[in-house]
């Protein structure tokens, strides 16, 4: 068994992963003011909670798009399994053929992702992530990476929203009850929820015809939930799609 985390702008992805099936999957915020022991202390809570001992796990593996946490994340894992994990990173194997300009700018999380999408299902791909920011990864139908969008996060959006206009509330990713909204909250459901789903449908779109042939879809992350059922796109939704690609990167590094 093996553990795995993701380190993202906001959230803190840990699961364990037993051979290629994940055991759980669990979500704490991202804070780089914290210690490596208080980081440990929170697995270690974490385990517990699920009745696994650090004394199980063979290692573990980390990806990242946060620098500052990553060492931190890093000692704290070695503090409690005894072995420093993988990190993601230049010098690590993942078998992913990327095709893009720059291939070192290229996020761990994308590259763990379009590792486990191409392993699951089939190419051509698309792969949405909507975490602190919505993007979506292309993989052509010989499973290479090509490319993709960046789009700010559904999360940050509405919160930026509620910030700078004075007169609109705080309010979390509820469906509305139809498109044209009768009162400020529903207009601002229909706007995040059915919205954001509408940009997905068009930039799937766009992205299938560059493609030049229709595309398998794939989401995760943790706001896809509240998106993706109001696309009318067909997508997937796999929440369990970055720790399988954080298990297949550890097998083809061990």
């Amino acid at each position: 068994m093996i553990l795995a985390v993701d380190i993202g702008n906001s959230n803190i992805v840990v699961g364990a992963i037993q051979d290629t099936a994940p055991l759980f999957v669990e979500r704490i915020s991202t804070d780089p003011r914290k210690t490596d022991l208080e980081y440990a202390v929170t697995v270690k809570t974490i385990l517990e909670i699920h009745d696994l001992a650090s004394e199980t796990f063979e290692g573990s593996i980390i990806s990242s798009v946060v620098p500052q946490v990553t060492r931190t994340m890093s000692q704290a894992i070695e503090k409690l399994l005894g072995r420093k994990p993988i990190v993601v990173g230049p010098g690590v194997k993942t078998g992913l053929n990327i095709k893009i300009e720059n291939p070192a700018q290229l996020g761990s999380d994308l590259v763990v992702d379009a590792v486990a999408a191409i392993a699951e299902y089939p190419a051509p791909l698309l792969i949405i992530d909507m975490g602190t920011a919505t993007t979506i990864s292309a993989i052509s139908r010989d499973c290479v990476y090509l490319g993709g969008v960046i789009m700010p996060g559904a999360g940050i959006a509405l919160d930026a929203l509620s910030s700078r206009a004075s007169q609109l509330p705080h309010i979390g990713f509820e469906a509305p009850r139809k498109p044209i909204g009768t009162n400020t909250i529903e207009c601002m459901r229909s706007g995040s929820v059915l919205g954001n789903a509408s940009m997905l449908d068009g930039m799937l779109s766009r992205m299938e015809e560059e493609l030049g042939e229709p595309a398998f879809i794939v989401a995760t992350g943790g706001l896809a939930r509240f998106i993706i059922p109001h696309c009318r796109k067909t997508i997937i939704y796999d929440d369990l799609l970055l720790l399988k690609g954080l298990g297949i990167i550890y097998h083809k590094n061990r």
